[in-house]
């Protein structure tokens, strides 16, 4: 059964660990076209040897199978603490669907499903993860642990913001990711999913807040999440229509053709200003295109993991 028929199964995703374990699964069997060669399904006892190390802990059968150097990692070894923050507001519920493909995500939807997939390769690597969802209020918080019974309670978490569907919910990034930074104690990759739409558009506290998710040494990772042909193209067919804000509900009627000169000049900036503070502060910027599949995601993922631990 492939990943359209299991949504529509579902009705949903009710069903979002078997999903996420089937895009990881797709993604690893590409990485013989990747950097990645050490890589596989079972990934979990074992880690690249970099020269240097000791060699106590080789794998020589390992190694007399693949001609690679590979160390054994112990179940008590101290590995990666992972936080992973979701955006949950009206706007990332963009585009309103009935139904779920995986051909057909919204953003928020898309973002679940993301982090469902590193989460299943950090379970793997027995690292340990933690989940904020926010929008105009701290929704949820759980710090980091690394235990199955964790690990399904953050996937009920992601699945139940998916199918929450909130009305007219605003996004409070600067407020919430300041309390975020504040929670999260000891040195974490901080995986962000947000399209960045505000209704107060405050830059300043918003790079501030960004900024502040840095202390303590953690290593930002910023998902920028968007439907690229709409929201950054504004390609609409050239026929009166209402256009609604859904985090406000406040609407305007036009031709999309009277705008979308204007629109795409004034979000294309947007973004390039998103990149370049970004950069600044050093916080990596990844554009996440909802109409793509998850490859950048979980490419993103493994480098980021590799230069961290």
């Amino acid at each position: 059964m492939n990943l359209r028929d299991e949504l529509n199964k579902t009705g949903g995703f009710k069903n979002l660990e078997h999903l996420a374990k089937q895009v990881v699964e797709g993604f690893i069997s590409g990485m013989h076209k990747s950097p990645f060669h050490g890589f596989s399904a079972e990934f979990a006892e074992h880690k690249i040897y970099n020269q240097g190390e000791s060699t106590r802990h080789i794998d020589w059968k390992l190694f007399a199978k693949t001609d690679k150097l590979y160390t054994k990692r112990y179940d008590d070894e101290t590995n990666l603490r992972c936080h992973i923050v979701l955006d949950n507001s009206s706007s990332m519920h963009y585009p309103e669907l009935k139904e779920f493909s995986i051909s057909s995500l919204n953003k928020v939807a898309f973002s679940a499903l993301a982090a469902a997939s590193m989460m299943h390769i950090l379970k793997k690597q027995r690292d340990a993860v933690g989940l904020s969802i926010y929008s105009n209020a701290y929704d949820f918080y759980s710090p980091e642990k690394g235990s199955e019974r964790h690990h399904q309670m953050l996937l009920n978490q992601l699945s139940d913001a998916v199918v929450s569907r909130p009305v007219n919910k605003t996004t409070d990034t600067y407020t919430y990711l300041h309390q975020i930074a504040e929670k999260i104690h000891r040195r974490s990759l901080i995986f962000m999913f947000t399209d960045l739409f505000q209704t107060t558009s405050n830059e300043t506290q918003l790079f501030e807040a960004l900024r502040h998710l840095k202390h303590n040494k953690h290593e930002v990772i910023l998902f920028h999440v968007f439907d690229k042909e709409k929201e950054l193209k504004f390609n609409f067919d050239n026929k009166p229509k209402r256009y609604i804000d859904v985090e406000t509900g406040e609407f305007i009627n036009l031709y999309s053709e009277t705008v979308k000169e204007n629109y795409e000049k004034a979000i294309s900036e947007y973004f390039e200003k998103l990149r370049l503070k970004c950069g600044q502060y050093r916080i990596k910027y990844v554009e996440a295109d909802i109409n793509k599949n998850f490859d950048s995601i979980l490419t993103t993922y493994m480098i980021e993991r590799e230069k961290f631990i």
